[in-house]
């Protein structure tokens, strides 16, 4: 009996640490991609927020500035573009992700360009409508992609097939820190105007006009966040998913020496019943 019970133990301790080897593999993975991403996505910020504030620049010093991005209407239909992870074993990083969605949703109609395995998977659980699903793998998409998603975007929206785009993505703050959340692309809306509805007269002189330049950037705009929440996005994930695997590994550890412990007493058990009937055996 003792016997079967030893031979279960070091079985169980075999698979645990196969389960450990293979958390660590991962880890080391996640480790080297996560430096890689983070430098990725600290390159590609400067570059939308000089877009914003040339867009920024173009409505403050524009005195009869129209444009179709910067209406105020009524939002009845929103759009979501859902950046997750093309799999798992990352903690709670794609379950956050819908969470936060979910929130600033809250049951209101919407459509969606989904970014990844799993947010295509979301979007089919939920069943909500898909843009496109030719996205289905984060790590596959481009600039150029991102050019054309972008272009589709504002497309529709001007074709009002939606009131009002948004982003969902996981903000990377820190390599222990990653801020899932949703921010809204368009409609555009500028604060700080100078008081008494007077602008200032512009500095920079567009050509044709502001607003055809404004129309114009709007989509380069649009791709310039994408990609950096692409970039920020997979830092994200990779933080988080080193972050669960250097977790499990800790706790396969702590496995492995509880089973350790269980297999050596097994084992003294048996001796000592050995002894015992050599012992008795001896005397009769």
């Amino acid at each position: 009996m003792a016997a079967s019970s030893m031979k279960d133990i070091k079985l169980r301790i075999k698979s645990v640490e196969s389960t450990m080897q293979i958390t660590k593999a991962m880890e080391l993975v996640a480790s080297s991609k996560v430096r890689k991403a983070k430098q990725h996505a600290e390159r590609t910020r400067p570059y939308f927020t000089t877009l914003y504030e040339t867009l920024s620049d173009i409505v403050e010093t524009n005195r009869e500035f129209t444009s179709v991005y910067v209406k105020d209407q009524p939002v009845n239909k929103l759009c979501y573009v859902i950046i997750a992870g093309d799999r798992g074993l990352a903690g709670g990083y794609n379950t956050n992700l819908f969470k936060a969605m979910e929130e600033h949703r809250r049951g209101r109609d919407c459509v969606a360009l989904p970014i990844g395995k799993k947010a295509v998977e979301y979007c089919q659980r939920n069943q909500i409508p898909m843009l496109t699903q030719e996205y289905d793998l984060v790590e596959d998409v481009s600039l150029g992609d991102c050019s054309a998603m972008a272009e589709l975007l504002c497309k529709a929206f001007r074709e009002d097939e939606f009131d009002e785009l948004n982003m969902a993505y996981t903000n990377f703050v820190s390599m222990l820190t990653q801020q899932p959340g949703v921010m809204k692309l368009l409609p555009l809306h500028y604060e700080g105007q100078p008081q008494g509805g007077q602008k200032p007269e512009p500095v920079t002189l567009f050509e044709p006009s502001g607003a055809e330049v404004f129309n114009a950037i709007v989509p380069g705009y649009v791709t310039g966040l994408l990609y950096g929440a692409l970039a920020e996005s997979e830092a994200s994930e990779q933080s988080a998913r080193r972050a669960a695997m250097d977790a499990a590994s800790k706790n396969a550890g702590e496995m492995i020496e509880t089973l350790s412990l269980h297999y050596n007493r097994a084992r003294q058990a048996a001796i000592t019943q050995e002894i015992t009937e050599i012992v008795a055996g001896a005397e009769n």
